[in-house]
This record gives C-alpha cells, structure tokens and sequence, in this order.
C-alpha cells in the first residue's frame, strides 16, 4: 500500500535552494480604489504573504512586496505599472517565487496570464497561492494553472455582465447616476434639479442666447471674455467637491454645453464608447469615442429639468455640424471679404463652390469664387471661375433692396435686443456684487463670534474679512469701469443714431464698423442658396437666388475677363472697330465712339482708352496710319523677319508679352535704325512653334514648380539655340 506525500513535502520538493537565493514577490492588487477603502481585510490578507515566503524558507530581506497596482483593474484595459515590474523581475531571473491571495489577483487577461506563466517557466520561477506551490514548468501544474486563469477570465466575464444588466436595467429606467454638465445639482435623494444658485442659471442661459444669435462658438466665447463673466461649476474631486467654483469660460466647456442633451431635459446614457486602439498609454479618460444619435443606448426626453426646447436643442446642433469645414456645409463664418462664400454653388455641376484670394495692390485681398471639385477629386480642369467682386456687388443690391421696407422694425428689434443682452450681463455683473457682499457679512460674522481672547484663531479670522473686504472692492471698482463704458441702457442719442442708419442701409453696410462676418452673418439669414453659371467663356454669368422660404430671384451679372475674344459681344466690337479704322479715325476717337455705343473693355476697367483701341485695332490686324507710315520709312524686312504686332497676332499673345521677352532675350530681336528705334523679330517656322509652345506655359508657372519651369525653359532655349542664325546655343 503506498503512501500518499503530504502536500508540504511536494511543496519542499519544488522549492530548490536556488530558488531561495532569489526573491519571492508577494503581488497586492484591488480593482479599485474604493475597494481599498472598504475591502480592508483584503489588502491585509495579502501583505500577509510575507510570512508565508518566510514560512517557505526565504530570509525577509529577501521578500519583494509590489503595491503599485492597488486600485487598478486587472481585466487587461488599464496599465498596471506594478504587474508589468513583476514581468520585468521574472525575465531578469531575479524571481524564485510569486505570491498572491489568488490567480485571479496577478491577471484576469488570458494574454496576461499565459506570458506569466510562459516566463515563470523558462525563468524556472514558482507561484503559490493558499492552496499551494506550482511550478509552470510540470505539465500537471500548468495545465492546472491555466485552468485557473481561464476559471478567472470567465468570472470577470460573469462578473462585468451582472454589473451591465443592473446598469442598463437602471439607466432604462433614468435612474442611473451620470456626471452632470454646468447648471444642474444632484440631491441626496438621487434627483436632479437645476443649480439653485440664480448666477450659474443667468450664465447658462446666456450662453444658449449668444449662440443662438451669434450662431458661432467663438463669437460666444468672446463675448463672455470681453464682459467678464465666469462659468459656475460643482467640483466633482478633492478638497472641494460639491462646492460651487468660479471658472474662466473655455471654448471645449461651451461646446460641451451646445452639444449636451440634458440642457433640453433628455437623459441620455451610452453616447461614446472607448474604443480600446486610440486609448493613449497613461491616460486613462482617453479612447472615448462619439457615436450616432442612432447608437445611443438610452434616450429619454422630458425626464430632466431643461433651460431650451428640443428645437432649439437641435437648431445648435445643426448649426455647429454646419461650421465643419467640410464640402457639404457652409462652414463657419471667417475673416474674408468674400461675402457669399458658403452659399455659391455651380449651376454647371451643383457642387458648392469654393473661395481663394489674390492680393492686389496695397494688399487688398480679390475673392475670386472657383468650381474645383473634378480638379481637385479627379485631376481635371477647373469647372467655372469667376471674380468674387462683381457677384457680391449684384447681390448686395439685391439683399438691401429686399430689407428696405423692413428697415426701421429691424432696428427697432435690434436696438431692444441690444439692451436685453446689456441688462442680462448687468444682472451677472450685480450677481457678482452680491455674492461678494455675502462673503465679507460671512467674514464679519466668524469674526464677531470668535472669543476675543482665543488671538490665534482671531487673527486669522481678521485676515479673512480683510481679503474679503479688498475683493468686494476691486470687484466694484471693475463694475464701475465696464457700466462706464457700456451702459445698461441705450442713450437716446444712440435710439436715434439706429433709426438713422436704417433709413440709409447702403451707408450702414459699407460702415466701417460693420464688420464681413456682420455682413456674411445677414446673408446667411436671409439667403438659402446662390446658383451660378458662367455661359461658355464669355463675361455673362447668369445668377439664381434663393432666399429664405424658397422664393427665387434670377438676374445676370458681368465678370471682368482675361482677353478680348472672350467678350460675347466681341465679333460686332471687332466690326465696329474695323470699320472706324477705315474711316480713317484715330485711336482717342474710335475710344470715344465705343465708350458711347455702350462697348466695354475686358477685366476690371469702365471704359476703352486710346491704348486699349490701338491694341485691339493690332489684335484685329488693322495698322494705325502712324504705324504704317514707319513702316514705309523704315528698312525693308528681310526673311522670317517680324513685326512685333504681326508676330504676336500669329502666335496669338498679346503685344506687350512679345516686348518682355525681348527684354529677357528669350527672341532674337533688332533694333531698327530709326526714330522709334522699332524692334524687328528674327524667326522661322520652328521658331514661331517653339515661341508659341513657350506662351503656353501656364501662368505663374515659374512660382508654383520653379524645378518643372526652369528644367522646360532650358527645353526651350537649346531649341532656339539649335535653331537660331548663328547656329549657338543662347541662354
């Protein structure tokens, strides 16, 4: 018959001496740190290992107790810095022994557990717990250790699914506990109730107003900054939790508050999840993520206290997801004389259309509206382009003559809403002031009751009344600075002053103290939608408005064009100008004439000049009397040899380019022995291609790809230098 080992003798078969001459870590952990709080008898029992290590024949100073991890999670989510020094212990064979009350204390993670084990095993250290000593690497003990751990991560599994039921089960019913946003209190009882105190209400409240007629989370901000006015909120943590605290306004706090359904009375529960892939190590409130108004778990209107309407609610949520800068939104309203960005779109394609600026002389900034989409998605050409200036002057006219009958009651609602805004952060302001008042009667108060003869406590108390004095007086002494500039109620000279400017709209619009987001603000107001189309290349762009309500105002606007040809009406304005130069009539007076047929100019200019007529008349191939007199006194030409304005004609440039690459010795050109001094063009067929492929480079083309454009004009000059008479290469 044999006999059965005793489990101490297993036990002391398993631990070597080598074993002893390493350290036995004894491993404490509680999940959280309530738990440490209320679970005290745990904790005890598990530095209480310490004496089971010495039992098992290790010397005290050889015992290793690891407590980082008390108050951390073991189910693998949250960063355990003490069990990840136990690794770093083990892989260094610094361990002989690992204690713990349980497995499921060193890991409730499959993945961790195993790479315990899998190190234990080829560092040949050893786990016990109460029920005894294993080794990993015995079949027996590993299969037995695994067994535990999976036991351990199944009942994490039940654990975390009873507490999800309960959760859920009472969230349903509104009765779970959430963080609150600013503005609302939690009683003892479990309801929910707005602040008592009246500031934090009137603050809350304000900030719904400003954005509801601001429309802009900054311009909220700013507003708040500019008057001085702080957020109230309930101090979650520390010292001071529960207590009522004074925060400078941030633009993430207002945000929050826009976006938050409690302020529209509904109680939400599951709006983000944490996604454990952007969860940044040491970070624990980091990896949440927003989910679909769809996706929420609990949604539950009417069951909280609420400062707006569900309209109201969703209006600002409209409004922030239409400040995206993104391609299907207007975006938010920014610095930028470019008054309809947002609402052109492409009558062509439908796409919305987007803005850029070119700066012009002296700095001002030319919005210039572009259809880019295929270029951008599909690297083709632009669909439409055209300037920005004559578009927001067309519609400017059209948006003032709309509000001109309605004038005089839009300043009059104005002007109360102005005061309304002034009295609101008035009444914060004297909010301010009483809860001052409050605290310097609080002060005086402590002070009278303490004994005069205890001068510890008194002196302190001294101190305390004085601070609270000096601050009731700065802080009146700020009011009376802000009331001194901005009054509680309006003059009547300024009454007056608004009923004037809305009697001259233009004036008030071109004020310089209305500002392009004042103007981009009414027309987004007032107008839904602007449909654009420019017909074919010519300087003709039909207009489409459509205002607020869906009635429809059509028109056709002029753009200013880059060249002549681009005119629609340019074949009578050739004729016209043909036939005046065949009468013999000169430059100014063939200007003239067209200037009063009502012919105008390409680009930005009101009227032809003398200049403008002697180019066209070029354009057209009709020489100037002046002009064909030179030429018959000047030396005859000889082969492929050019005038500049035949030149330029053939190649289809204008004149004054042809002179700038004279000037940059990009032709051969001479100079005549003349008066003049007239230029006179050396070029051959090849030579014509190869000036006409070098004016087909696009503009500014040079400043874009500086590398493609030099590497193109070296092309180009070893061409002309192959080609050219004296059979050299000309740089």
């Amino acid at each position: 018959m044999s006999v059965t080992a005793a489990p101490w003798d297993r036990i002391e078969g398993k631990v070597q001496s080598w074993h002893l001459d390493r350290l036995a870590v004894v491993y404490v952990r509680q999940s959280t740190p309530q738990q440490v709080i209320d679970h005290a008898e745990s904790t005890r029992l598990q530095y209480g290992l310490t004496q089971r290590a010495v039992d098992l024949g290790w010397a005290p100073s050889r015992v290793l107790v690891i407590d980082e991890d008390l108050g951390h999670s073991a189910s693998g989510l949250v960063d355990r810095p003490g069990f990840q020094r136990l690794v770093s212990e083990v892989g260094l064979d610094h361990v002989g022994l690992v204690l713990g009350v349980e497995m499921s204390r060193l890991a409730r993670s499959g993945r961790e557990w195993h790479q315990l084990l899998e190190l234990c095993a080829l560092a040949g250290a050893l786990l016990a717990d109460p029920d005894g000593v294993y080794d990993p690497s015995e079949h027996n003990d590993r299969l037995l250790l695994g067994l535990k751990g999976t036991i351990s991560e199944a009942e994490l599994h039940l654990i975390k699914q009873r507490m999800w039921n309960g959760r859920i089960g009472k969230a349903r019913r509104g009765e779970l506990a959430m963080p609150l946003p600013v503005g609302y209190l939690r009683l003892t009882d479990g309801q929910v109730v707005k602040d008592p105190d009246e500031q934090v209400q009137t603050v809350v409240r304000l900030v719904f107003d400003l954005f509801d007629e601001l429309e802009l989370i900054n311009g909220v901000l700013r507003f708040l900054v500019d008057h001085g006015i702080q957020m109230g909120i309930r101090a979650r943590e520390g010292p001071e939790k529960g207590l009522l605290v004074w925060r400078r306004p941030s633009r993430i706090l207002i945000q929050n508050m826009l976006r938050h359904p409690a302020y529209a009375g509904i109680y939400v529960y599951g709006r983000s999840r944490t996604d454990p892939r952007r969860r940044v190590p040491g970070r624990p409130c980091t990896g949440r993520v927003r989910k679909p108004r769809e996706d929420w778990l609990v949604c539950l209107p009417g069951m909280l206290p609420a400062y707006i309407g569900m309209e109201q609610h969703e209006r600002n949520l409209t409004r922030i997801e239409a400040n995206r800068a993104h391609a299907l939104s207007m975006g938010a309203l920014r610095d930028g004389p470019a008054l309809l960005a947002g609402l052109i779109h492409c009558g062509r394609c439908g796409t919305r259309m987007t803005v850029h600026y070119q700066r012009g002389q002296g700095g001002k900034l030319w919005p210039k509206y572009e259809c880019s989409r295929l270029k951008a998605d599909y690297g083709g050409e632009l669909c439409q382009q055209l300037s920005g200036a004559c578009l927001d002057r067309f519609v400017t006219a059209l948006l003032l003559a709309a509000i001109a009958p309605a004038a005089i009651e839009v300043s009059l609602a104005a002007a109360e809403q102005t005061q309304h805004r002034r009295q609101e952060v008035d009444r914060i302001w004297h909010q301010r002031l009483e809860r001052a008042d409050y605290a310097v009667d609080r002060a005086r108060r402590q002070y009278q009751l303490a004994e005069p003869e205890n001068r510890l406590v008194v002196r302190e108390l001294e101190r305390s009344w004085e601070s609270a004095l000096a601050g009731r007086q700065q802080l009146s002494e700020e009011y009376d600075r802000f009331a001194a500039a901005r009054p509680r109620s309006l003059t009547a000279a300024e009454r007056e002053q608004i009923r004037a400017l809305a009697g001259d709209l233009p004036a008030l619009w071109q004020a310089s103290t209305t500002t392009d987001s004042d103007r981009k603000r009414l027309m987004r107001h007032l107008i839904e939608k602007i449909r654009v189309t420019v017909l074919g290349d010519s300087e003709r762009v039909t207009v489409q408005v459509t205002w607020a309500g869906g009635h429809q105002t059509d028109g056709e606007v002029v753009r200013p064009v880059g060249r002549l040809d681009q005119l629609s009406y340019f074949p009578q304005l050739a004729a016209r100008a043909r036939e005046l130069a065949a009468a013999g009539h000169a430059a100014p007076a063939i200007a003239k004439t067209l200037n009063a047929e009502g012919f105008r100019p390409p680009k930005r200019r009101e009227h032809f000049g003398a200049q403008g007529v002697r180019e066209l008349l070029r354009e057209l191939g009709c020489i100037s009397q002046q002009e064909r007199s030179l030429r018959r006194k000047a030396q005859p030409l000889g082969p492929d040899e050019w005038w500049p304005s035949d030149l330029a004609r053939e190649i289809g440039m204008p004149r004054v380019t042809l002179f700038g690459w004279i000037t940059h010795g990009w032709v051969t050109a001479r100079q005549q022995p003349d008066r003049r001094r007239s230029w006179v063009i050396h070029a051959d067929p090849v030579e014509v291609e190869r000036l006409r492929r070098l004016h087909r480079l696009p503009r500014g083309h040079g400043a874009r790809q500086p590398w493609l454009y030099h590497q193109e004009m070296a092309i180009i000059h070893n061409e002309k230098g192959a080609h050219g008479n004296d059979g050299e290469p000309q740089v």
